[in-house]
């Protein structure tokens, strides 16, 4: 394993600082937009659209349902709330300073323009993808920012929810154009609460990779050495595919496969680069798991004795979003699946976590970053850390993503276990 991604990949469990930033949390202060997003044709929800306030670093994104709630400071009495998915055309909704509740949003797919694109892509995918690379401290953010996201992890033990952690973060991040490095980026809870399954036999009893610390290490613009860079883009095979609308612009569509055999396992995936700033705007990737060995020295950080441990599937989306002339970090989601047994059993256990991690809003011009005391640190669980699960209201005026209806009924469940 590459040393420097083996030390990235393992830094997953996290610490809750006491620190707290002032944030109004008054229902007065704020007005809320929501409602569900859907295709205008097939009228199938969509999920993990982006929604944001047009002109602003404010936004969220659909939950697995289509549905969202994007909350606004009452200062801002008019403007619109953009809505976009990959492969349709984005949507607008003019605002004028008072809730705009529960409505069904269409978004039409984009067909238009593609054709005519496809003649205009690289005929060598790869120098494409060595080009963008080479274009990140151009196309990103040169300055340091701190972006404040809300971050959900799940995990469920066959279909049954056991584990609920949820939290607003702080993400520091240093200039893009600092080769790589992210030594100085840290993350930093403000807020959080957790629900635990009180089931004997419920308890997780795996570490993994997942927590807050995915904003830095699966930044894989600001972080190569996590899919590919400039020095391993031999280990992949490019091929181009037919191009797609984000954002109402046009994508380059480029999917990446191993062809190196690696002491550690590489990715299959999907790149899309925006066909005028070549800039990465969306990143799928998943783990090769053909060496079951190699993907568990990778994931797995401890385990008991005893347990059998056999990953599944390892999946990551990474999404970026333009503002004004430069492109900041947008949404992450994370997938592990996998199996447990301890021997003499003649069945093993299914699992999934689940992240997501949303930037909901971004300030660049800022003068400090995270202390070292308040970062967190990789020996520390989010779940460890948070110990309540609080009102609807608890959130107050942060912008979170919408839990789903197979997530709210999850959570009344485990409440139950607690009375």
């Amino acid at each position: 394993m590459k040393p420097s991604v083996k030390q990235i990949l393992i830094s997953l469990l996290l610490l809750l600082s006491i620190s707290m930033r002032s944030y109004a949390e008054d229902k007065d202060s704020y007005y809320i937009v929501s409602g569900i997003v859907k295709d205008k044709f097939s009228r199938k929800s969509l999920d993990y659209a982006n929604v944001s306030l047009s002109g602003s670093n404010v936004g969220t994104v659909t939950n697995e349902d289509g549905a969202f709630s994007l909350k606004i400071d009452k200062t801002i009495k008019s403007g619109e709330v953009e809505l976009s998915h990959v492969g349709y055309r984005n949507i607008r909704i003019t605002i004028s300073g008072t809730d705009i509740l529960d409505e069904i949003y269409y978004l039409a797919p984009e067909l238009g323009a593609l054709n005519a694109a496809i003649a205009q892509s690289w005929e060598d995918p790869r120098k494409l993808i060595e080009t963008a690379l080479r274009k990140v401290d151009q196309n990103y953010s040169k300055r340091p920012n701190l972006i404040t996201g809300f971050y959900r992890e799940t995990a469920q033990k066959r279909r049954a929810y056991i584990n609920l952690s949820e939290a607003i973060i702080n993400i520091y991040k240093t200039s893009y154009s600092t080769d790589g490095n992210t030594h100085g980026d840290r993350v930093q809870i403000l807020k959080g609460r957790q629900l635990l399954s009180q089931k004997n036999g419920d308890t997780l009893i795996v570490k993994l990779l997942g927590g807050p610390n995915m904003a830095i290490f699966a930044d894989v613009v600001k972080n190569p050495d996590m899919l590919f860079s400039l020095k391993t883009l031999s280990d992949y095979n490019f091929k181009m595919m037919n191009p797609v609308m984000i954002d109402d612009r046009l994508q380059f569509t480029v999917n990446f496969e191993p062809q190196s055999v690696m002491p550690y396992p590489l990715f299959y995936g999907t790149a899309y680069i925006d066909q005028k700033t070549l800039t990465f705007t969306r990143i799928e990737f998943s783990m090769d798991m053909s060496d079951k060995n190699k993907a568990t020295d990778v994931i797995l950080r401890r385990k008991p004795g005893g347990l059998r441990f056999k990953p599944e599937e390892l999946t990551f989306t990474v999404t970026y979003k333009q503002r004004d002339d430069k492109t900041y970090l947008n949404y992450m989601r994370n997938d592990i699946k996998f199996k447990c047994d301890w021997k003499r059993r003649l069945f093993a256990t299914n699992y999934t976590v689940t992240s997501e991690l949303v930037a909901t809003e971004i300030e660049e011009h800022i003068s400090s970053n995270i202390s070292r005391k308040e970062a967190f640190k990789p020996n520390e669980s989010l779940s460890d850390k948070v110990m309540s699960f609080y009102d609807s209201n608890f959130w107050g005026a942060y912008n979170i993503i919408e839990p789903s209806e197979s997530l709210e009924s999850a959570v009344n469940k485990l409440k139950k276990q607690y009375k």
